[in-house]
């Protein structure tokens, strides 16, 4: 039996308060924003509204995959905790690609550096909007995309959150990297946003 398919306004209910409010609060604030961003520039979830897809699809990957491992090992983590991070995780993408007078997509200067720009642009978002956050959120925030040049043979950079993270992430981005599909997705429920 499939598991259902949530929409993005279902998985945002399911993040505990006070951050499920202030999700709500930053989708509605930008939600225009939001439908037009791409997923990526390339690699994945690359149309316009992509960026949403991309949210809903790891969100739902997390719900599918958090009781399935949890009920194996307990996590030191609830299932809200994976779904804020998730979407949080790509805060500063509606941002940080433009499209030009021609059409053709580009880096916004402002967020060309990742490492420097991105991450203030990010906390700076997360502390404008009030979103409430551990040390365990921001590890998974800062670590979503795995721990790069952060990697120490002689210390834990990615901690478990974060891993999690990583992992839905990465299937997303590279394993169903396309998904979900315009129309007929075998995922019961699942469709791209419109």
């Amino acid at each position: 039996m499939k598991t259902k398919y949530f929409d993005l306004i279902e998985l945002i209910s399911m993040i505990d308060e006070p951050n499920r409010s202030v999700c709500n609060k930053l989708f509605s604030d930008n939600k225009e924003l939001f439908e037009k961003a791409r997923g990526s520039n390339h690699n994945h979830q690359a149309w316009v509204g992509g960026y949403l897809d991309h949210l809903t699809e790891i969100m739902n990957i997390a719900v599918v995959l958090y009781p399935v491992l949890n009920n194996l090992r307990p996590l030191p983590f609830t299932l809200p905790d994976s779904l804020l991070v998730l979407y949080l995780h790509d805060l500063e993408k509606p941002w940080r690609y433009i499209t030009g007078e021609d059409g053709l997509w580009s880096v916004n200067p402002d967020l060309a550096d990742k490492k420097r720009q991105v991450g203030s642009f990010v906390e700076q978002k997360i502390k404008d909007y009030g979103f409430v956050l551990t040390n365990e959120h921001f590890n998974g925030i800062k670590y979503a995309e795995g721990e790069k040049d952060d990697y120490s043979a002689e210390r834990r950079t990615q901690l478990p959150l974060s891993a999690f993270v990583h992992m839905c992430d990465s299937w997303s981005a590279r394993g169903w990297f396309n998904f979900p599909l315009e129309s007929g997705d075998f995922w019961t429920g699942a469709e791209r946003r419109k």
